[in-house]
């Protein structure tokens, strides 16, 4: 099977935090407040619905409880708090409490998969980190407690659920796994947001518009990028390319809010960039261990659902 450059999967993961960067504008600006849950309930289960569509397979065996795990660490309690967190922050200051994940993630994947971080991993996690503080931390935005933590369990969070996804990976093809994960999420979350939220939310127009947008762009499309980023590329480099997400929310900010791009938020950009060629993986491609045992050799995971042949084209 022909193999695939590695720069090419980190391309495909870039997708994911850029599409993440656009999610607190949106949030923040057309979905409604005070309904965390239902917001993360209505972004998570049509995603995983969009792509178990894409992809017909269910669970089997211990896939069943680690979708639930994943569903919980990288769907359900994280949506909630990122919710959470951009209605109660602004979009820089919860974007650059997101910005630690790369660190985290090194340390998790060393405890996790024994991926111990190169240098070059860290040199420009601290790099990267030190380009979005650059950007974006400049000491004139309120600060709600509130907001700060739900970003940092957010972030915590999401970096041990993202290293399990990448350890059990070898099990499942990756569109039918980040489908049920966000099943899963978003089937936990719905009881809780009727009992703790009452009646849905009432939605204008550019609320159905914003949903559509972060369920099909920032979740569905985003999350599989994502997972398969992880499956192919070290979770230090994955994190790494994740700096991206405030970054894009500069550059919207920028492009949409009619912000002043100035030269320190440049040289805060360009900080980013360095810190994600430094940390990039070798160049080597990925053989068989890549593509082929990440799509067609699936050991335990899921089951293809079958059709009669009168079915089948």
């Amino acid at each position: 099977m022909e193999t695939i450059p590695r720069w090419t999967w980190t391309l495909v993961t870039a997708l994911a935090p850029v599409a993440w960067g656009t999610n607190y504008f949106v949030t923040r600006e057309v979905l409604p407040s005070g309904h965390p849950l239902y917001g993360a309930a209505i972004r998570a289960l049509p995603a995983g619905l969009l792509l178990l569509a894409v992809r017909r397979e269910r669970p089997r065996g211990s896939w069943w409880w680690k979708s639930l795990v994943l569903g919980v660490l990288n769907v359900g309690a994280f949506f909630v708090l990122i919710y959470l967190a951009a209605q109660l922050l602004p979009t820089s200051l919860a974007s650059t409490v997101m910005a630690t994940s790369p660190l985290v993630m090194m340390l998790i994947a060393w405890l996790l998969l024994a991926e111990r971080p190169r240098p070059a991993h860290l040199a420009g996690a601290g790099i990267g980190l030190g380009g979005v503080c650059l950007m974006l931390l400049t000491g004139a935005a309120s600060v709600d407690i509130r907001g700060v933590l739900a970003s940092a369990a957010a972030m915590i969070m999401s970096s041990w659920g993202y290293v399990l996804a990448k350890r059990w990976s070898h099990q499942v093809e990756v569109l039918a796994s980040t489908a049920w994960q966000l099943i899963a999420g978003g089937l936990l979350l719905l009881p809780l947001a009727v009992a703790v939220e009452g009646a849905p939310p009432a939605l204008d127009a550019p609320a159905v518009l914003g949903f559509g947008y972060v369920t099909v762009v920032a979740t569905a499309v985003a999350f599989a990028a994502w997972f398969a980023g992880l499956r192919h590329l070290p979770a230090g480099t994955v994190g790494l390319v994740g700096l991206l997400n405030p970054a894009t929310g500069v550059l919207l900010g920028t492009l949409l809010a009619g912000e002043a791009l100035t030269g320190r938020q440049l040289c805060g950009l360009a900080l980013v960039l360095a810190g994600i060629l430094l940390g990039r993986p070798p160049g080597r491609r990925a053989g068989p261990g890549g593509i082929a045992a990440g799509g067609g050799g699936v050991r335990e995971g899921v089951r293809r659902r079958t059709r009669p042949p009168s079915a089948r084209r």
